[in-house]
């Protein structure tokens, strides 16, 4: 292994000779310089400019680390390619938290940073499964949907964007269960697990679909989520539902014009085959539904529309219920991730009509025009049971495409921290 450094945090400013620096060096070590106005992010910073000095191994030092501000380091320190470590600091809780954090964190990252031919849908579906059966033990059961047995069952939006493809699409359901085989089903989680999306017959541009491989980032994301609030002794039910195909072009894909009749008997037009993420997750949402869930949360890379509105510093939320709303705002503050609530208002559901069906999947206009991720959480509603409280998270902050000042490129696993918190109210 190489030297480890110790990193000290301090709220002094840098020596003179460094200027406003958040960064310093003295001796064997190196100290991070608090900001009052942003003190994680410059701390953030710091550990990516350490990381790019060719730092790989440090101690963290000082009694000034909190949890919060340890995480903070983690997410500028790590890389897509590996190969560093953390001694954390702090009592024995506060190491095992973020010890539990850290090995979450990575297998989101490592899924999402995968490559789109390593990870076919069904893959993504059976190493979401085999990871949580590890971690939950009897406690996990699941079944795998593929294929044509999608179509028989009636899960057309996933069988519909995955049937382009010559590896199957598929539906991953699991049962945690650590109450009793009555026990209700407190949360049900959804994931868009687009283990590639070229937009389809509406063809990405080479620079749009290079970072496509991340489109099952909310797969990912909500899979971590669970198996950090297993690993914390989560007590209550929950199911899991990701939703995993391939967006692809060829004589078996799915075209624009198309209408595909849905579980529940709604109709949606296929304007966009690029809007290919709320039509898999309609019948997750259907399933989650069918479960009697007291609380549906789903997570997807779902629109730039949403990145244009909040950039990639937050997630983008939406419900229609303002308890669900305050209630994501306080977990993601209590553990120092970034949301920020968008319009959703019962009229945003006619904002895609069709002449030919009950809705559109998006509008035929570049990006879906004005209010997209607005109007896409809307689709989304529909298939939502009437008065299930429900959290729609577009995650605007899961994927950085090029390094920058705070994140290494790739994976960030940005609200994977909120979704635990939640699971454990």
């Amino acid at each position: 292994m190489d030297q480890v450094m110790k990193v000290v945090l301090t709220d002094q400013a840098a020596a003179a000779v460094w200027g406003k620096a958040d960064l310093s060096f003295a001796g064997d070590g190196a100290l991070i310089h608090r900001s009052e106005d942003m003190p994680l992010r410059s701390v953030q910073k710091a550990a990516r400019k350490l990381r790019n000095q060719g730092v790989s191994n440090v101690q963290l030092e000082g009694p000034l680390w909190d949890v919060n501000s340890q995480w903070a380091f983690h997410q500028g320190f790590v890389t897509a390619k590996g190969g560093h470590t953390i001694a954390w600091t702090g009592d024995e809780a506060q190491q095992q938290e973020l010890a539990l954090r850290a090995s979450c964190s990575n297998y989101a990252r490592q899924l999402i940073n995968e490559t789109p031919e390593n990870l076919s849908p069904v893959k993504l579906a059976l190493a979401a499964a085999a990871w949580l059966q590890q971690l939950g033990g009897a406690r996990i059961n699941y079944r795998i949907t593929e294929g044509e047995e999608l179509l028989a069952q009636q899960w057309a939006g996933i069988y519909a964007v995955g049937r382009g493809s010559e590896r199957a699409p598929a539906l991953l359901e699991l049962d945690y269960n650590p109450a009793g085989p009555d026990a209700p089903v407190a949360v049900a989680l959804v994931g868009k697990g687009i283990t590639f999306d070229s937009g389809g017959y509406s063809l990405k541009s080479s620079q749009g679909m290079l970072g496509m491989k991340a489109d099952m980032g909310g797969a990912a994301t909500v899979t971590a989520a669970l198996g950090l609030a297993i690993q914390r002794g989560l007590n209550k039910r929950v199911k899991l539902y990701l939703c995993c195909a391939e967006n692809l072009v060829s004589g078996h894909a799915y075209k624009l014009g198309d209408i595909i009749t849905y579980k529940n008997g709604t109709t949606v037009e296929v304007v966009n085959t690029d809007a290919e993420g709320r039509l898999v997750l309609a019948d997750g949402l259907q399933a989650a539904t069918e479960a009697k869930a007291g609380l549906i949360i789903d997570a997807a890379t779902l629109t730039g529309a949403a990145v244009m509105a909040v950039s990639s510093n937050y997630n983008a939320i939406f419900s229609p219920q303002k308890a669900v709303l305050q209630l994501a705002a306080e977990k993601a503050e209590s553990v120092a991730e970034h949301v920020w609530p968008l319009p959703l208002d019962p009229w945003h559901k006619e904002m895609c009509p069709s002449a030919y069906a009950d809705t559109a999947n998006s509008r035929p206009v570049k990006g879906g025009g004005a209010g997209g991720a607005s109007n896409a959480a809307a689709f989304l509603w529909r298939f939502v049971g009437k008065d299930i409280p429900w959290l729609h998270i577009d995650l605007a902050a899961a994927f950085e495409d090029d390094a920058g000042s705070l994140w290494a490129a790739g994976a960030t696993t940005h609200g994977m921290l909120t979704i635990a918190e939640m699971l454990m109210d």
